[in-house]
Order: structure tokens, then sequence, then C-alpha cells
């Protein structure tokens, strides 16, 4: 159905968005009416989903009703929450329980639930029976930075899919070759990517940056890998990525990559910053951006600090559609700053281009 392509639709109500995602692609049309259907949100701890940390409810709650409108009603959440809190508190705290009897739908505790290991390659992994009934897997992580990994988003939402003693071991083997593997022996259906906002740093959150984008396809590593470009790395430097490709599990993006977008990135950011994206602020000029625009930006200013360029940086950047059809002075970010003396191209830009313009144009400065 999706193959090489990215379905991406921008707004501010997920619950509507992903009933448009779903509507364009016709999911329903590759799910028999009686699969057992799973949808693995990421729950890691007991915080709301505005704290950047967990899948919005909403979201949940959209693909559900779409589901159930074309007559897929046997429906289950499924997750395991970190070893430091309890599933059930999860889901309380993040609405599951909630939507789990509005909705009519189980709600599977995997820290409660029976396992066995399975081969992988050279690997045995310890895998949560409930997952591996499942007939289609609906795989819905949330688009944030992690501080061992760098990334986590849809290869490493699985890990919630193990008993709490393979989360530890996962810990011992460094975590990137058992999440790769991990996927091997899980398949995911469908990739359903929570970016309305997401910690800048953080799977537990309390760092948001709001973004309002949700990303939808079929293939983990495809997504996963473009997931790292918009949070401002190369692929290949995530390396659970890298090795779930060589193993099979899917394909990094590429130059065939379809990024099929659904509508503009015109609304605004309202979030109120945290301390953290306050000092990265400092460095911008902002007039009436998109928050998948300014979100981009805030990360690669984040990326730059973290590899000690920021202070490089001698002027601020300008972003959002109030420069629109105006010239001036100094760097652009995104389409509406073109007439910019330097502009970073896109609508919105991905970090990742946003750190190559900024280090490109801190390398003239010094030439002149």
């Amino acid at each position: 159905m999706l193959n090489n392509s990215i379905y991406v639709i921008y707004g501010q109500d997920p619950h509507k968005m992903i009933g448009e995602v779903l509507s364009a692609l016709q999911i329903e049309q590759t799910i028999p009416e009686d699969a057992l259907i799973g949808i693995k949100p990421n729950l890691v701890v007991a915080k709301p989903s505005t704290s950047g940390a967990t899948t919005s409810p909403l979201l949940v709650a959209g693909i559900i009703e779409y589901l159930e409108s074309k007559g897929r009603n046997n429906i289950a959440i499924l997750e395991g929450s970190w070893i430091g809190d309890r599933t059930a508190r999860a889901f309380e705290v993040c609405g599951y329980t909630e939507i789990a009897h509005k909705y009519d739908v189980s709600l599977i505790d995997l820290q409660k639930d029976s396992y066995r290991l399975h081969q992988a390659e050279s690997m045995e992994i310890a895998v949560c029976d409930a997952v591996i009934h499942l007939d289609y897997l609906i795989n819905v992580p949330v688009l944030k930075g992690h501080c061992q990994t760098k990334i986590t988003c849809a290869l490493k939402n699985l890990k919630g899919c193990i008993p709490n003693s393979e989360k530890r071991r996962f810990h011992t083997l460094g975590l990137h070759k058992p999440i790769a593997y991990l996927n091997e022996i899980i398949t995911t259906d469908l990739v359903v990517v929570d970016g309305m906002m997401g910690d800048l740093n953080f799977e537990e959150g309390g760092n948001p940056v709001q973004m309002d984008m949700i990303l939808v396809g079929t293939d983990p590593v495809l997504i996963d890998s473009y997931v790292a470009e918009l949070l401002g790395y190369a692929p290949e430097e995530i390396e659970y990525i890298k090795i779930a490709e060589s193993i099979g599990v899917g394909n990094c993006v590429n130059q065939s990559t379809e990024i099929i977008e659904l509508n503009p990135a015109h609304n605004r950011k309202n979030l109120a910053p945290t301390r953290e994206i306050e000092r990265l602020a400092q460095y911008v000029h902002e007039l009436d951006a998109c928050s998948a625009c300014y979100g981009s930006l805030i990360r690669a200013l984040a990326r730059l600090d973290e590899q000690g360029l920021l202070r490089q940086i001698h002027e601020k950047t300008h972003i959002g559609q109030g420069y629109r059809g105006k010239s001036g002075k100094g760097i652009g970010v995104g389409s509406c700053t073109r007439d910019f003396d330097i502009s970073i191209p896109g609508c919105p830009p991905t970090a990742k281009e946003i750190i190559q313009g900024l280090i490109d144009s801190m390398q003239q400065t010094t030439q002149r």
C-alpha cells in the first residue's frame, strides 16, 4: 500500500487528522473483518501527552473510531511501560482507561503478560505472547529524542512489547542490536507517528517541542530514518536503524522515497515554551511561524548546541510567515524567507537541512 511512501498531515486536532489520513489510505482493505488488531502507543511513563513523552489519546481514539466505522471491532491497546512505572497507572493518567471504556476495546498490560523466547538470527529475545497473537499491529510512537539512542520512534517503541527482565537485558546488550532484531520478530503493519509534540532530548518528557504533524507509513525503518533527519541526524548516526535495514526489516529513506503531504504546514505554534526552548529561542527572530517549521529550527539549534557550535552563531535566524515577500539581511529558515540574503529552503525544512545551512553560513562568514 505505502511501500516507499510516507504520508504527512499537519494540524492541531490529531483525532480529525488521523481520520483524514486513514480515509485516504483506506487501510481497512488490507485488514480482514475478524482480524485481531493491536494498537501499541508509547506510554513509557505515566505522564500526559502534553509532556512530550506519551502518545496522544486523541490520536488513538481517532484510529479506533475509523476502524470501528469500517467494521473492524476486534481491537486491543497493548503496552508495557518502563521498569520505573506501572502500565496500569500509565493507562489511567494518559487517558487510555477512558478510551477503552468509551470504545469497548481491551487494555492489555504487557508487564503482566506471559512471554516466550523467539529466535532472530543469532539472538534469542523474549516477547510477550499477546503481541505475537495479533493479526495486525498498528505502532503509534511519539516523535522524540532519547538520551541514549538519540531518537526513539517506531523501531524502539516495540521495546514495550517485551517483559521487564528483557528490557533490563537489552540495556546490557547496548540497546541498538536487540532493538533491531526485535523488529525482525514483531512485524509492524502500520506506523502512525504522533508528531504533535515530543520531548527535545528525553523519552520521559518534560521539554516538549510542538510540531503539529502526524506521519503514516508501513516501513518502520523508512519512518525512523526520516524522523532522524527531522531531528537533525543522519540515519547512519542511529545504529539500530542501520542494523534493522541490514537484516531486512525495511529500507532507509532514499531519493525514490515519496513524502506525500496532505495539507500545508500553515498552523501557528501556541505551546508555552519550557526554559530550554526559551534559551534556544534567543537565537531566533520569529514572526508568525508554523509549528512544524519552528520545531525543526529549535531541534537544529539543540543539535548545534550539543556539538559546541551554537555559540558561533552571532546573529539571529529569521523564521515565519510574517517574512513572506520581505527581503532581509541575515539568515532565514523556510520558504517564507526566500528573499533573505541567505535562506534555507523547505516547507518545513528538516532539522538536518537547517543544521547544514547554518554551518554553511558560519563558514561563509569566517571566510569573508
